[in-house]
């Protein structure tokens, strides 16, 4: 199963848009509020999760993915259940998703240790052991994928789908976008 942790303070549209196109190529996404079920985003806007974080049961997520937006990112590093999800998910060898800030809840834990990723200029301190990207808005690097902000939560959703799906299946559901 797929999930993304969703904070107060996330950045709507770091959160959303990958969600949406996760969607489109028919990938099962659980979206799970932490700290509660309704949240409110870094710009106002509130966001019903799935389920809450105390229903999150999963010992081998496939995928875990963590927007950015503070405090969203430290919210997100806060939290016990996210650290469980993270854990399992690299322990079993699912893939490990994070953008802008939150890169920094994995380089915090030493999962980025000799991986290549990206974070929003600011946060780089905090990948450690990782060689941080400067040319690059999305990293994938084995099962770590990582990207630089907003600005390439698109292409963070294409590169989550094609982690997932396959390269055919993130061109389908880019080219449906822009579709005339």
């Amino acid at each position: 199963m797929v999930y993304m942790f969703l904070a107060n303070g996330f950045e709507e549209i770091e959160a959303l848009c990958p969600l949406d196109l996760l969607r489109r190529a028919g990938v099962e996404v659980t979206t799970i509020g932490v700290g509660a079920e309704t949240l409110c985003g870094a710009h106002g806007i509130k966001v019903a999760a799935d389920i809450p974080e105390i229903m999150y049961r999963d010992s081998s997520p496939e995928m875990v993915i963590l927007p950015g937006g503070m405090p969203g990112a430290e919210n997100l590093d806060n939290s016990r259940i996210v650290d469980a999800a993270i854990r399992s998910a690299h322990k079993n060898g699912g893939y490990l998703c994070a953008i802008c800030a939150a890169p920094m809840v994995l380089g915090k834990r030493g999962l980025l240790r000799e991986k290549r990723a990206v974070c929003f200029p600011g946060f780089e301190e905090y990948l450690e052991g990782a060689t941080v990207s400067e040319s690059e808005t999305v990293v994938r690097d084995g099962k770590i994928i990582t990207a630089k902000g907003m600005g390439a939560a698109f292409e963070f959703g294409l590169a989550l789908i094609e982690a997932l799906k396959g390269k055919d299946t993130a061109e389908r559901v880019k080219a449906s976008v822009f579709a005339k």
